[in-house]
């Protein structure tokens, strides 16, 4: 087997020797060695060149280390796998040299400020779980008559008539579960 970096050309005689053995470069082995090594690599690129180029140099260089099929050659293929990671920094910096050498293109466009629509998004999802697991908890009786108030939009005498209640119940009941809610959204901004 070969060391390091270095990938040449191997004897057939070597081959044979290894063929009994399960094969690094087979899909589940790379796989495997794609998702230890991936971290390490995503920060390694964002370091150099900034957060929205490197998934796409990550791709990159797992994609030239499976096509060169160094992965079942090297005894080493973490080095062999920055070795090609610099040389695809080097590639990049030699074109953003060419095209005029402005790294970071600004197109007002695209890269106007905007709301951050996709956080928020993933905000209200969240708190929304975190109104159904505070809703659990409590009576099917106080759950009802809160999704009636809040998500059908019926009054309190509405619900009252409805359930055959006094306004008075109407008013503990939802008491209680704005509670439980105001509780569930204090630990959820905490």
């Amino acid at each position: 087997m070969l060391t390091g970096a270095y990938v040449g050309r191997e004897r057939a005689a070597d081959r044979e020797r290894r063929a009994p053995l399960a094969s690094p470069g087979s899909g589940t082995d790379f796989a495997a060695f794609y998702r230890a090594e991936r971290g390490w690599l995503f920060h390694y690129f964002r370091r150099r060149i900034g957060r929205d180029a490197a998934p796409d140099l990550v791709q990159e260089a797992f994609t030239r280390l499976l096509r060169s099929g160094a992965l079942d050659r090297v005894e080493y293929p973490r080095p062999y796998l920055a070795r090609i990671a610099h040389n695809l920094l080097i590639k990049r910096a030699r074109k953003i040299m060419r095209e005029g050498g402005i790294a970071c293109q600004f197109d007002e466009t695209c890269d106007a400020p905007v709301a951050p629509e996709q956080e928020q998004h993933v905000e209200v999802m969240e708190l929304r779980r975190s109104y159904r697991r505070a809703l659990r908890p409590l009576s099917r009786k106080t759950r009802r008559i809160f999704l009636m108030h809040r998500l059908r939009g019926m009054t309190y005498r509405n619900i009252a008539d409805e359930l055959g209640i006094s306004n008075k119940a109407v008013e503990k009941h939802i008491g209680r579960a704005l509670a439980r809610c105001r509780r569930v959204v204090l630990a959820h901004r905490e």
